[in-house]
């Protein structure tokens, strides 16, 4: 019986003891790991398990774990309902995009925060958080992992994450992240088209009866950086979502979306495909204005034009998106070149009509009518319904029929000389072709503009 009490007695002593120890252990002076060595004692805590949730502890402006349990779900009791985990994202760079695959590179930081009452510790510390990097492994962390990516890209330095303790036992965990995003655009209008890209972040084990995503503060958009960098990529708008039920992979995960709407830089596509195009169309057009027989100037600006048009075409096309509907630069392709094809056929069919020899020896005498070679005052017998000029109408001209038997000299209608026939085709073209290829560049931009 004494020997009971004799060990009861120095239980009672060593409890005190450590009771003692745990209290002065807070006082000011100790370091980060001293403090978090005692609060990650394995007899104290446990990694294992999820955090218990405690409405009345929740502080410095983080949301309260409010949502109820999933009906109907029975695989767990967990008091409290889920553990509330705030997610922000602070935007830090955006890389050039690869237009060809619709890919683009982005930067940021991930920042979670959540309530552990585990890690309480003695306000009469002078830290007003720990540091706890060093002890990553030793504690609990919400299994976040992203969906609906492209790649990865490695770190630029192994230490990539920060990992702070508040003293209400607010745990503040920031990672940095580069992904590679494959995104969605319609290929079918570009350039003129708004790729959208997204990423999406749920737990891997914990279903929302566990754990439940909120974006701190409700920011319904995300945060940049003072110094974001862009490098090409045109941002236009953001937004944070929490993701539809059908698009999530798993419904009975809770999941946040994030969607990056980018533009394409339309100046650079205008001053490199659209322009050029315009000037070399229209410097097919030249030719209208120029002599009907100017063969080598005309051959030289048709195939030129044509060949300029082709090389530009194709070094750019490289460089697209492979897609297999029709696209709008395939329209813009195939219509400048039709145009500057056909100002080439027109020259052709010009030059074959201009050297075509002319009916009934007309003579072609510019800025006059053609006349029939002869004396123009020599009278000529005349069919019955032959329109003529009659001389014995005074001095005032008049014409009759032929068979009404005055004086007449014969007026013939002769067919237009070729050479004025292919003047006339030349300017007939003049009004055509750039009247048309003006047609065709209003519709072509206001129609695809508009799907934009």
């Amino acid at each position: 019986m004494g020997l009971f009490v004799e060990l009861l007695r120095a239980a009672a002593i060593l409890l005190i003891l450590w009771h003692v120890r745990g209290s002065d252990f807070f006082e000011e002076g100790k370091s980060d790991k001293e403090i978090l060595d005692n609060l990650l004692v394995t007899t104290r805590y446990d990694k294992r398990l999820r955090p218990t949730v405690q409405d009345a502890d929740f502080c410095c402006g983080m949301r309260s774990p409010s949502d109820p349990r999933t009906p109907g779900s029975s695989r767990q009791h967990l008091p409290g309902g889920p553990l509330t985990v705030n997610v922000s994202v602070l935007l830090l760079s955006l890389a050039s995009p690869d237009e060809s695959s619709l890919k683009y590179e982005v930067e940021f930081l991930l920042q979670q925060q959540w309530f552990d009452p585990r890690l309480k510790y003695s306000n009469k510390s002078e830290y007003e958080f720990l540091n706890a990097i060093h002890h990553h492994n030793d504690i609990w962390l919400p299994d976040t992992y992203f969906i609906m990516h492209g790649d990865f890209k490695d770190p630029l330095i192994p230490v990539h994450f920060a990992l702070r303790i508040y003293r209400n036992g607010t745990v503040s965990y920031l990672m940095r992240r580069h992904l590679i995003l494959s995104c969605q655009g319609h290929l079918h209008i570009f350039p003129f088209d708004d790729p959208q890209c997204s990423f999406a972040m749920e737990s891997i084990s914990y279903e929302q009866t566990a754990i439940t995503y909120v974006w701190k503060n409700d920011e319904d958009t995300l945060r940049k950086s003072p110094s974001l960098t862009t490098l090409n990529a045109y941002l236009i708008s953001n937004r944070t979502v929490t993701c539809p039920t059908k698009s999530s992979w798993r419904g009975n995960y809770s999941c946040l979306k994030v969607d990056l709407i980018f533009t394409r830089d339309r100046a650079f596509y205008f001053t490199t495909v659209f322009i050029p195009g315009i000037i070399l169309v229209t410097s097919s057009f030249i030719t209208f204005w120029l002599e009907w027989n100017a063969v080598p100037a005309r051959v030289m600006i048709g195939v030129t034009t044509m060949l300029n048009f082709f090389t530009t075409s194709n070094s750019f096309r490289g460089t697209l998106p492979v897609v297999s509907n029709l696209t709008a630069m395939n329209v813009w392709d195939g219509v400048c070149m039709c145009f500057i094809y056909a100002s080439l056929l027109e020259f052709v069919c010009v030059n074959y009509v201009g050297r075509k020899r002319p009916l009934h020896n007309v003579v072609y005498r510019p800025g006059e009518n053609p006349v029939t070679q002869g004396d123009k005052n020599k009278r000529e017998t005349s069919g019955p319904n032959e329109i003529v000029s009659c001389t014995n109408c005074g001095p005032n001209p008049c014409t009759h029929a032929a068979n009404n038997g005055c004086a007449t000299e014969v007026r013939k209608k002769e067919p237009p000389h070729p050479i004025r026939v292919a003047k006339t085709i030349d300017v007939i073209a003049r009004i055509t072709f750039p009247t048309a290829y003006a047609v065709f560049l209003i519709f072509f931009f206001i129609h695809y503009k508009g799907f934009s």
